[in-house]
């Protein structure tokens, strides 16, 4: 027993923003943004929401109404990760990301199809 708490001790305290998968939930809720997944548009055109977390205010849209919906959302932006992002996450869940401004796998190509989305867009890595 007392093993297992040596080793959860030395893990907790070798946790980072690059490693944060590895880390306990509160760890990943301290390191990671929380977003939600509100509109899964056409084409990868979709938005999320900022819920909480430290994020540069000036790559986010403070509010912004869909004009399909006429919904009104605070603290959005367009999802440009589309390729990188989990096809497991649907419309409505919550997770947690970092902004990931050049994820591995992000450069697919996008149809023509269009759905409108927050004029800010930002490029993340969802946090496992």
């Amino acid at each position: 027993m007392k093993f297992l708490f040596v080793t959860l001790g030395l893990l907790a305290l070798s946790c980072s923003k690059s490693d944060v998968e590895l880390c306990s939930k509160s760890d990943v809720e301290l390191n990671c943004i929380k977003g939600k997944f509100v509109i899964n548009g056409i084409c990868g055109h979709n938005t999320i929401q900022v819920l909480s977390g430290n994020i540069d205010s000036n790559s986010i849209v403070k509010s912004w109404e869909d004009p399909i919906t006429s919904i009104k959302y605070e603290n959005v932006f367009e999802l440009q990760s589309l390729c990188t992002f989990p096809s497991t996450l649907k419309e409505g869940d919550e997770f947690y990301f970092v902004v990931d401004n050049d994820p591995k796998g992000s450069d697919c190509p996008r149809c023509k199809a269009h759905r409108p989305v927050p004029p800010k867009g930002l490029m993340i890595r969802v946090c496992k």
